[in-house]
Protein backbone atom coordinates (compact mmCIF):
# COMPACT_ATOMS: atom_id res chain seq x y z
CA UNK A 1 0.00 0.00 0.00
CA UNK A 2 1.98 3.46 -1.05
CA UNK A 3 1.77 6.24 2.05
CA UNK A 4 0.60 9.38 0.93
CA UNK A 5 2.23 12.33 1.55
CA UNK A 6 1.86 14.89 3.69
CA UNK A 7 2.07 18.28 2.01
CA UNK A 8 2.11 20.26 4.56
CA UNK A 9 2.59 18.96 7.90
CA UNK A 10 2.29 22.03 10.02
CA UNK A 11 -1.21 22.26 8.77
CA UNK A 12 -2.69 18.56 9.59
CA UNK A 13 -6.25 18.55 9.84
CA UNK A 14 -7.24 17.29 13.26
CA UNK A 15 -11.19 16.27 14.43
CA UNK A 16 -12.17 19.72 15.44
CA UNK A 17 -14.41 20.29 19.22
CA UNK A 18 -17.13 21.47 17.18
CA UNK A 19 -17.54 18.48 14.48
CA UNK A 20 -17.62 19.50 11.45
CA UNK A 21 -15.99 17.13 8.99
CA UNK A 22 -17.84 15.77 6.07
CA UNK A 23 -18.21 12.43 5.76
CA UNK A 24 -16.41 10.43 2.47
CA UNK A 25 -19.77 7.89 2.47
CA UNK A 26 -20.80 10.85 -0.15
CA UNK A 27 -18.70 9.99 -2.47
CA UNK A 28 -17.77 6.39 -2.28
CA UNK A 29 -21.48 5.43 -1.96
CA UNK A 30 -22.39 7.82 -4.49
CA UNK A 31 -24.76 10.45 -2.25
CA UNK A 32 -23.20 13.33 -4.87
CA UNK A 33 -24.30 11.75 -7.82
CA UNK A 34 -26.64 13.88 -9.75
CA UNK A 35 -27.48 16.80 -6.99
CA UNK A 36 -27.69 20.30 -8.44
CA UNK A 37 -24.97 22.69 -7.49
CA UNK A 38 -26.71 24.72 -5.11
CA UNK A 39 -28.16 21.53 -2.90
CA UNK A 40 -24.32 20.71 -2.74
CA UNK A 41 -23.27 24.60 -1.51
CA UNK A 42 -26.51 24.16 0.72
CA UNK A 43 -25.23 20.47 2.44
CA UNK A 44 -21.90 21.44 2.99
CA UNK A 45 -22.97 24.84 4.55
CA UNK A 46 -25.02 22.76 6.81
CA UNK A 47 -21.99 20.23 7.69
CA UNK A 48 -20.17 23.27 8.67
CA UNK A 49 -22.72 24.51 11.20
CA UNK A 50 -24.26 21.43 12.32
CA UNK A 51 -23.77 20.14 16.12
CA UNK A 52 -21.87 16.54 16.34
CA UNK A 53 -25.82 15.71 16.19
CA UNK A 54 -26.04 17.26 12.66
CA UNK A 55 -28.59 19.94 14.37
CA UNK A 56 -28.39 23.69 13.33
CA UNK A 57 -30.73 26.17 13.35
CA UNK A 58 -29.95 29.38 10.94
CA UNK A 59 -32.47 30.94 9.66
CA UNK A 60 -33.99 31.00 6.18
CA UNK A 61 -32.65 34.42 5.69
CA UNK A 62 -29.56 33.50 7.10
CA UNK A 63 -28.80 30.67 4.94
CA UNK A 64 -29.56 32.31 1.97
CA UNK A 65 -27.68 35.59 2.82
CA UNK A 66 -24.57 33.49 3.03
CA UNK A 67 -24.80 30.93 -0.08
CA UNK A 68 -26.32 34.10 -1.82
CA UNK A 69 -29.55 32.38 -2.61
CA UNK A 70 -32.85 33.51 -3.74
CA UNK A 71 -35.75 32.31 -0.97
CA UNK A 72 -37.12 30.01 -3.95
CA UNK A 73 -33.47 28.49 -4.61
CA UNK A 74 -33.16 27.81 -0.96
CA UNK A 75 -36.32 26.74 -0.69
CA UNK A 76 -35.03 23.87 -4.40
CA UNK A 77 -32.13 22.65 -2.78
CA UNK A 78 -33.33 22.34 0.67
CA UNK A 79 -36.17 20.18 -1.20
CA UNK A 80 -33.74 18.56 -3.34
CA UNK A 81 -31.49 17.57 -0.32
CA UNK A 82 -34.99 16.67 1.55
CA UNK A 83 -35.76 14.20 -0.89
CA UNK A 84 -32.70 12.38 -1.55
CA UNK A 85 -32.83 11.86 2.42
CA UNK A 86 -30.19 13.64 2.81
CA UNK A 87 -30.95 16.37 5.65
CA UNK A 88 -34.13 16.75 7.70
CA UNK A 89 -36.32 19.85 7.90
CA UNK A 90 -38.28 21.56 10.28
CA UNK A 91 -38.67 25.64 10.05
CA UNK A 92 -36.35 26.33 11.85
CA UNK A 93 -34.29 23.68 12.57
CA UNK A 94 -31.98 21.25 10.04
CA UNK A 95 -30.30 18.05 10.45
CA UNK A 96 -27.73 16.54 8.68
CA UNK A 97 -28.53 13.13 8.33
CA UNK A 98 -26.33 9.80 8.59
CA UNK A 99 -25.71 8.62 5.33
CA UNK A 100 -27.44 5.37 4.68
CA UNK A 101 -25.48 3.37 1.53
CA UNK A 102 -27.32 4.21 -1.43
CA UNK A 103 -29.01 0.43 -1.44
CA UNK A 104 -30.86 0.98 1.78
CA UNK A 105 -32.20 4.32 0.93
CA UNK A 106 -33.40 2.99 -2.90
CA UNK A 107 -35.06 0.43 -0.98
CA UNK A 108 -37.15 2.68 1.14
CA UNK A 109 -38.37 4.36 -2.16
CA UNK A 110 -41.31 2.65 -4.35
CA UNK A 111 -40.19 0.33 -6.73
CA UNK A 112 -41.29 2.64 -9.37
CA UNK A 113 -39.22 5.70 -8.45
CA UNK A 114 -36.23 3.72 -8.83
CA UNK A 115 -35.29 4.21 -12.20
CA UNK A 116 -31.85 3.14 -13.35
CA UNK A 117 -31.44 0.76 -10.49
CA UNK A 118 -30.82 -3.08 -10.54
CA UNK A 119 -33.67 -4.98 -9.13
CA UNK A 120 -34.62 -8.10 -8.52
CA UNK A 121 -36.56 -10.60 -10.90
CA UNK A 122 -39.50 -10.67 -7.91
CA UNK A 123 -39.47 -6.76 -8.23
CA UNK A 124 -39.95 -6.51 -11.70
CA UNK A 125 -42.62 -9.25 -12.20
CA UNK A 126 -44.31 -7.27 -9.23
CA UNK A 127 -44.37 -4.15 -11.59
CA UNK A 128 -45.02 -6.27 -14.15
CA UNK A 129 -48.08 -7.24 -12.63
CA UNK A 130 -49.42 -3.78 -11.40
CA UNK A 131 -49.15 -2.24 -14.56
CA UNK A 132 -52.31 -1.34 -16.47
Amino acid sequence: MKTKPVLCPERLRHVPRQFSWIDQRLVRDRHLKGRTPRALALYLFLCTVADAQGASYYSDATTGSMLSFSPEELWAARAELVAAGLIAHRSPFYQVLSLEPRAAASAAQPPEARIGEARSIGEILRLMMKAP
